[in-house]
């Protein structure tokens, strides 16, 4: 139960609030340094359909819309895997984010932030779509470098609205020889996990929503009036929606 409740203490909210002094924890990727299999790197995509909508523009408070808002609030996460804080009161361009990661019952604290929105139209005519998301990279004290993108899709003549994870990263230095050794067991597929996972929460959420559950809203902290952890749970989700 401790452990449950470590993200509401105030040494956690304070951890947060260090991270705007942080910086990413590599350098930039330009030219020849473009992540590759090849030069140390993880390079991950998933794509999975959420549903579908009317063909044309997405849809005011359709399926579309409701998952963007899933996505801008880390509400698709999957919590046993990863949960955030975060200031709802600032932009989401720049947003400082701290990451409880879990895994083999330990708990880590993760700095990243957020440094790019793709708010876009790609392609046209039939192969137009609308997408939006964000990216977020990891921060010094991150047990990885690299980043990762989230995305909502629409493809315009169909209405199929899918989501879409990307990214790419790598092992951070680590002078704990037990979290090292434990990360190198345990971390690569526990990345790999909350990414399956997270997709099929996407999911759930939204039919859940879509068939009359109210919207998840942010869980603001007792005690602070702008500081969010984020997923929200909901218990009632079930496994095969």
């Amino acid at each position: 139960m401790l452990r449950e409740r470590r993200l509401y203490r105030a040494s956690a909210v304070a951890a947060l609030h260090t991270l705007s002094d942080r910086k990413v924890n590599y350098g930039p990727l330009t030219g020849n340094r473009v992540p590759t299999w090849d030069s140390g790197w993880h390079v991950d995509s998933l794509c999975r359909l959420l549903a579908h909508e009317p063909a044309g523009d997405p849809v005011r408070g359709g399926p579309w819309e409701i998952a963007c808002r899933l996505v801008r609030d880390y509400q698709f996460a999957e919590p046993a895997i990863l949960r955030a804080l975060y200031r709802t009161d600032s932009a989401l361009l720049g947003r400082d984010m701290l990451l409880e990661g879990r895994f083999a019952g330990l708990r880590f604290d993760m700095g990243v932030r957020v440094t790019s929105v793709i708010d876009e139209t790609h392609g046209s005519g039939e192969a137009a779509s609308r997408v939006w998301g964000w990216a977020y990279r990891t921060l010094q004290g991150h047990l990885e470098q690299g980043e990762l993108t989230y995305k909502v899709v629409k493809h315009l003549r169909t209405g199929a609205v899918e989501f879409r994870i990307s990214g790419y990263s790598r092992r951070a230095p680590m002078a704990n020889p037990v979290v090292r050794a434990g990360f190198a067991v345990f971390g690569r597929g526990t990345q790999l996990r909350f990414y399956r996972a997270s997709a099929r929460r996407l999911r759930r959420l939204l039919h859940a929503e879509l068939h009359g559950a109210p919207p998840l809203t942010a869980e603001i902290l007792p005690g602070y009036d702008n500081i969010a952890l984020a997923p929200t749970p909901r218990p009632h989700l079930s496994p095969g929606t």
